[in-house]
């Protein structure tokens, strides 16, 4: 019977410390999008990726150019080729399909691999100036409300303005 009640004091006592530990739980939200589409510097990465993804669909346009008169000169002449000269220019013209759709895979490769190169900095700033925040303020979770994932929750606080203030935009 002692250790009953025991156990039901240390349950309730435990239950209690929890309860309060999590009452002085301080949560905070901020929506990133937002914030990463005023930081400094997102309108120039954004303009050097534009310029990147031009310069490979131009490329990528004279390939296929170059594929579709060589393709056309071929149908009108294909009758009057020997059948050498046929299957050489048939293989040319699947070797140059195959560079194109290896081209293709290439550049869509390429483009994430620039985005990322030019806007880790700029998401490393945001990340590393909401950590700060969070920590100066005493916040036990920020929540990103971009994302949508939150439902529901207990009011918390915006921490946006000092966000922006931190990385001074």
């Amino acid at each position: 019977m002692k250790n009953i009640i025991r156990i039901s004091v240390l349950m309730v006592l435990l239950l209690s410390l929890n309860t309060q530990a999590f009452s002085q739980a301080k949560f905070g939200h901020i929506n990133t999008n937002e914030l990463l589409s005023q930081m400094p510097g997102r309108q120039e990465a954004e303009q050097e990726l534009e310029r990147y993804a031009r310069e490979l669909e131009s490329t990528f346009t004279a390939m296929q150019n170059e594929f579709q008169s060589k393709y056309q000169e071929y149908l009108e002449n294909q009758e009057n080729l020997s059948q050498l000269i046929r299957q050489s220019k048939e293989r040319e013209l699947e070797s140059l399909q195959q560079r194109i759709m290896e081209f293709q895979e290439s550049a869509q490769e390429d483009l994430v691999d620039k985005e990322n190169q030019l806007l880790r900095p700029i998401i490393e700033e945001a990340r590393n100036a909401i950590n700060e925040v969070a920590q100066e303020n005493g916040y036990s979770y920020v929540f990103d409300t971009s994302m949508g994932s939150v439902l529901y929750s207990e009011p918390s606080d915006n921490i946006m303005d000092e966000v922006k203030a931190k990385l001074g935009i």
